[in-house]
């Protein structure tokens, strides 16, 4: 790993030998065998670097045992490459662990504890890990200077977002602060309608990448909506579907509230037997419409299976 200043922290990063070749010096070990094929979005490989968790499958210059961080925004901008310009593509909550594998430039490159997604993050976006005790259960939380409400807040905290610190009468006290112990929630508290938190989001912007009430995009919806619930679905609406498994035989007359409903590039979460809740790029927002009309607009892109596939958490 490489600091702001550019000096190197050896302790982190092993360099590998070459194939095929044992006892290559204290900082090298051999590997032997082809490198495997890879999702980048999910397993942090680099031209230059990748994360030791993948030595023995993939080949790269220099391995690094990463460095766990926490996410100290209310939600940091995940990027594709270390560059304002580089494209969102998603976000770390407030508290949401970070497994720092490089800092260089002001740039934090590793990926996501929760769902293992890969990218950059401004490096003042990460602080010392915490040991959440409480998660925002409400659309937002203000994190005000003292236990009252009239005092000034210094950050609004997102649905989801994890804290760590102890009841002070309805105040729970951080080390950034008081959170209302209403917007709060235990941090292993589990919801038990994720399609009620999927409609508290009605209206919200579709954002590529969002996470948030601020902008959310589809699969970022769904992931919320059941993480809330308990369950931790990959970053992105193929990912999930796979972990899920397709179910070939989905007939759109059985599906009922909280099933999952996916098509090529997109999922939602089913309101009742008839509606679905989605961020739309359509519509630009998270809305509830006819399943019916999405699968004809699915069918008029020339899809053959409209509706690839659907899973009932429950």
């Amino acid at each position: 790993m490489t600091a702001k200043n550019g000096d190197s922290i050896a302790a982190n990063r092993v360099r590998m030998g070459r194939p095929g070749v044992v006892g290559a010096g204290r900082d090298r070990f051999g590997l032997t065998g082809t490198s495997q094929a890879f999702d980048p979005r999910v397993v942090a490989i680099r031209p230059d670097l990748a994360d030791i968790a993948v030595a023995g499958q993939h080949f790269a210059p220099h391995y690094a045992a990463p460095m766990m961080r926490s996410g100290v925004l209310p939600a940091a901008t995940m990027r594709a490459a270390p560059s304002l310009d580089a494209e969102q593509t998603s976000e770390l909550l407030f508290g949401e662990g970070f497994a720092l594998l490089d800092l260089t430039g002001g740039w934090a490159w590793g990926y996501s504890l929760a769902d293992h997604y890969v990218g950059y993050l401004a490096a003042d976006a990460l602080g010392v890990p915490i040991a959440p005790t409480h998660r925002v259960h409400a659309a937002e939380a203000i994190l005000h200077s003292a236990p009252d409400a009239a005092a000034g807040g210094s950050a609004i905290l997102p649905r989801g977002a994890l804290v760590m610190g102890e009841a002070e009468g309805e105040w729970l006290a951080t080390s950034h602060g008081f959170l209302p112990l209403a917007a709060l929630v235990d941090v292993d508290a589990r919801d038990d309608d994720p399609a009620a938190v999927a409609e508290a989001l009605t209206g919200t912007p579709y954002v590529w990448g969002g996470r948030t009430a601020k902008g959310i995009d589809c699969s970022g919806l769904v992931q919320l909506a059941w993480s809330m619930a308990g369950v931790q679905l990959p970053r992105d609406s193929d990912l999930q579907l796979a972990s899920l498994g397709p179910d070939k035989d989905v007939d759109p007359a059985a599906l009922a509230r909280g099933d999952l409903v996916f098509f090529p590039g997109h999922v939602g979460i089913m309101a009742d037997d008839a509606n679905i809740i989605h961020a739309s790029r359509r519509w630009m927002a998270v809305n509830s419409e006819p399943l019916a009309d999405v699968i004809a607009r699915s069918a008029a892109k020339g899809n053959d299976v409209p509706v690839s596939g659907h899973k009932r958490l429950r």
